[in-house]
């Protein structure tokens, strides 16, 4: 079946059964589909009995007229078109991941009582503690004209009194019930009042089962089953409310593809687990991308107790068809999960996938249809369900909304002081993130800020990964994989035919400091979100690693990455969170920083803050409010030696108080920088760097002569290349602004300054003597922050060019580097540093020890003379 996973087109199935003549005897036979993609057409014993358009949602075929007691077969037929622009399909196939076609959820011969209850749909009201049950019922030809209806809800056992709203322990444990009378209209209200109700939240999960009897002259003709929580949520002044309470949501993504399965869970506890350790990493949200949840998974939402934000499927194109059947979906969505209390957002929309991102489409920024549409579709969403909030257009433009989100990947630190900054603009300017404000009532300033999309790479286990398929995935060389860095086919000759082989002993040992660098990052972009007021939550990319985007947090066989227990500490409800001002000082400077203790919870918390770095250290008491932060300032005044020329030491905090410590390190790299640079030959140099070259002490030139002994330049013009010539050393370096100029032997790529989901892919690593102590291992981290460079040297060639630090992105592609030094038979050496070192030399520890061990290692060398 392997080789089928990519089939589209047309798949028939058939099934025989049994049935018992006293199973059909008074009752109807209901055929029940969990979900099939995409069209579907049912015959049984030969006689057509429905036909459904959709690939995520139930569906239920009236067999009755068609099945016969004894022997029946059913058969399905499917089919799947290869072109998807249209239909919504999610991330099925180009450019994304494995297509998924078919029969994929359950299916179940239902036999029920032509009398019967079709669906309940309960609204709870915790300003009255009651709930508005309405249930929709069908009357068969024999029913009487009035029957009567009997809704009992009851309590769970399970964790019901935790779940009280009053905190005094006394949640009516006790079933509720109301009556009515059914007539002929198929839809009958009922109220249900409560004593005390026990509330549902993540940490405690109350859930009330629901039932619904019609009784007949006496008779119960048909029960119906349901559960839901008593729950509400909403905002107010830029925060989320859950029961009326403020909550900070941390979420993640999870997009529900499974190896071999694909869509499918492989296994009956999948969903348990995935929610239990989505809750062990400190999560108390998942965002479910851009399909339906199943229902299974739901369900253990529901009894565990974590918010879910879910989304239909997106089609790629804007049309009337795409269109239609996405708000299908949208409603059909809403009737299955309106009872599920872990549901507390809609979507319509992802980053405008079919409506204005599709290359031949009008954005929705300046499409004003486009913008009508998509606010009557929220107006409509908002109408069918005015118990959850809702979000137009998820991450890009908005036009009206409950949830004013943002996308923004970012890696840090790379872009550290970037992600800072935007974060600051999503605070104070909402209003950009709007494509017309026309649409909506009252301030979108009222409205929560979430930076619902980031994240960063890290790969996972390449050799369990293997294992588990017996080789290399179908999804490895998928035709439609275009871009390298998303194409996992020949990664091992990429490895080995790369400075990558010779930096790590293994893929193993790569992966190992892939992963620490996708903690580092995503440590830094989710604690400036929670030490800032204003952003009301964050949705991480993601849970798993899916096919071949490795930046989950469990790799794709959902096993975790190495940094997991980690991260927990960093997302915990209470945790606390270092922030120097610099990550890497001179020694005998001073070093200022700030702790922040983060407090999530709905408690007020005091405890003892402490903090120690290089033999210094500090502790005082401290009260944190709910769902508040408490941030203090502190400064070492003068920071001693390590004993090395340059060294890292963790600047550590540990907040102490009744519950489980919240502890945090962060790498501080010190510098000695007590280097005699007047010694070490006569150095070519323009402008500002030229004088603070000159204030270090190092003998600067304006004049490339034969007396010039390395030569610092941002420009290759003719002297400069016949300087090289004759034999002179040149370090090209980036421009003030970071850019590289044209000329020399290199091509230069640029690289993303600002958020960038690339940005997100890459990876620096180092194996340099120029570098000896500075890094942690081959992986380049914090010491450089503020240097990390906006363009990287390519077309390198191993056999002239030492690569000093080098850039991969995703697989292993786009290989580039911004410190590499190419050898050229007549010349002298010439060295690409695109490190920013412009303006940090003098300043910056790193630059300033980078760019004097540049001019030690080449003034010393002999060099011929022209």
């Amino acid at each position: 079946m392997d080789s089928c996973h990519n089939y589209v087109g047309t798949v028939w199935y058939r099934r025989t059964v049994d049935v018992d003549a006293a199973d059909l005897r008074g009752r109807d036979a209901l055929l029940r589909f969990g979900a099939v993609d995409y069209e579907t057409t049912v015959w049984v014993n030969g006689v057509e009995v429905g036909y459904n358009r959709d690939g995520y949602l139930p569906f239920e075929f009236d067999a009755s007229e068609a099945i016969e007691p004894g022997e029946n077969t059913v058969v399905v037929r499917v089919t799947d078109p290869e072109n998807l622009e249209e239909i919504p399909h999610g991330k099925q196939g180009d450019p994304w991941y494995t297509r998924v076609s078919g029969i994929w959820q359950s299916v179940a011969l239902a036999f029920v009582p032509p009398t019967r209850t079709e669906s309940v749909r309960v609204t709870p009201d915790l300003d009255r503690d009651e709930a508005s049950v309405e249930v929709t019922t069908r009357l068969g030809p024999a029913a009487e004209a009035d029957l009567t209806c009997v809704v009992r809800a009851t309590p769970r056992e399970s964790r019901s009194d935790a779940g009280r709203n009053d905190g005094d322990g006394s949640a009516d444990r006790t079933a509720v019930t109301a009556e009515t009378t059914v007539s002929a209209a198929e839809t009958t209200d009922v109220v249900l009042p409560f004593d005390d109700p026990a509330y549902w939240r993540p940490e405690s999960p109350a859930l009330y089962d629901v039932t619904v009897e019609l009784v007949d002259d006496g008779d119960v003709v048909d029960r119906y089953a349901d559960y839901f929580g008593m729950r509400s949520f909403g905002y107010a002044d830029g925060q989320f409310l859950l029961n009326g309470e403020e909550i900070e949501l941390r979420g993640v993504l999870d997009q529900g593809y499974y190896p071999e399965t694909q869509y499918r869970p492989p296994t009956d506890d999948a969903f348990a687990r995935e929610v239990t350790a989505a809750k062990g990493l400190g999560f108390n949200l998942i965002r479910k991308h851009v399909k339906p949840a199943h229902p299974e998974f739901l369900r253990e939402a529901d009894k565990q107790g974590i918010l879910v934000w879910e989304e239909p499927a997106n089609p790629t194109r804007y049309t009337a068809r795409s269109q239609s059947e996405t708000t299908a979906q949208l409603a059909g969505l809403v009737e299955r999960d309106y009872n599920r209390p872990s549901v507390v957002v809609w979507s319509l929309y992802n980053e405008e996938w079919g409506v204005g991102h599709h290359d031949d489409d009008e954005t929705l920024w300046t499409d004003a249809e486009k913008q009508q549409f998509l606010a009557d579709a929220y107006r409509s969403v908002r109408e069918r369900d005015a118990t959850r909030l809702v979000c137009d257009n998820s991450g890009w433009a908005h036009v009206t909304t409950d949830v004013n989100d943002f996308h923004r990947y970012f890696a840090s630190p790379d872009r550290a002081e970037t992600w800072e900054d935007e974060l600051d603009h999503m605070r104070y300017y909402a209003a950009d993130n709007y494509a017309t404000t026309r649409f909506v009532d009252g301030d979108v300033c009222d409205v929560p800020v979430v930076a619902s999309e980031l994240g960063t790479w890290g790969m996972g286990d390449l050799s369990r990964l293997r294992d588990r398929y017996g080789g290399d995935p179908e999804w490895f060389s998928h035709e439609f994989l275009t871009e390298p860095l998303k194409r996992p086919e020949g990664v091992d000759e990429r490895f080995e035919t790369t400075e990558l082989s010779e930096v790590f002993d293994d893929f193993a040992d790569l992966e190992a400091a892939w992963q620490r660098r996708e903690f580092v990052s995503i440590k830094h972009l989710v604690e400036q979100i929670r030490v800032r007021d204003g952003v009301a939550g964050y949705v991480l990319t993601q849970l798993s690693d899916i096919e071949w985007e490795f930046n989950g947090l469990f790799d794709y066989l959902r096993e975790e990455k190495s940094f997991c227990d980690e991260f927990a500490r960093v997302n915990a409800p209470l945790s606390v969170v270092a922030e120097p001002d610099v990550h890497a000082v001179s020694a005998g400077d001073s070093l200022s920083f700030d702790l922040t203790v983060v407090n999530s919870t709905r408690e007020p918390v005091t405890g003892t803050l402490g903090w120690s770095f290089l033999g210094e250290s500090g502790r005082e008491t401290v009260t944190v409010g709910p769902n508040a932060t408490h941030r203090v300032g502190r400064r070492v005044p003068e920071v001693s030696g390590t004993n090395r020329t340059v060294g890292t030491d963790d600047l550590s905090a540990v907040f102490e108080h009744s519950g489980d410590d919240a502890t945090t390190t962060e790498p501080v790299t010190v510098v000695d920088c007590g280097r005699d640079m007047s010694s070490t030959g006569v150095v070519y140099a323009g402008g500002a760097f030229a004088s603070r070259l000159a204030s270090e002490g190092v003998d600067v030139t304006h004049e490339l002569t034969d007396g010039t002994d390395l030569a610092f330049v941002t420009r290759i013009d003719a002297a400069v290349e016949r300087y090289a010539a004759e034999g002179g050393t040149v370090v090209h370096l980036p421009t003030s602004d970071g850019t590289m100029t044209g000329g020399g032997p290199f091509v230069y790529r640029s690289l993303p300054k600002e958020a960038s989901w690339l940005g997100a892919t890459s990876f620096f690593y180092q194996n340099s003597p120029l570098l000896a102590g500075v890094c942690d291992g081959p992986r380049l981290g914090w010491e450089f922050e503020g240097l990390y460079p906006y363009a990287v040297a390519t077309d390198l060639d191993s056999a002239t060019d030492d690569v000093h630090v080098g850039c991969v992105e995703g697989w292993l592609a786009n290989p580039g580097s911004p410190l590499v030094v190419r050898s050229r038979d007549g010349g002298g050496p010439f060295v690409a540093l695109t490190f920013r070192v412009q303006n940090a030399y003098g300043s910056h520890p790193i630059a300033t020890l980078l760019c004097d061990r540049l001019i030690e290692e080449f003034t010393a060398q002999t060099r011929p003379r022209g």
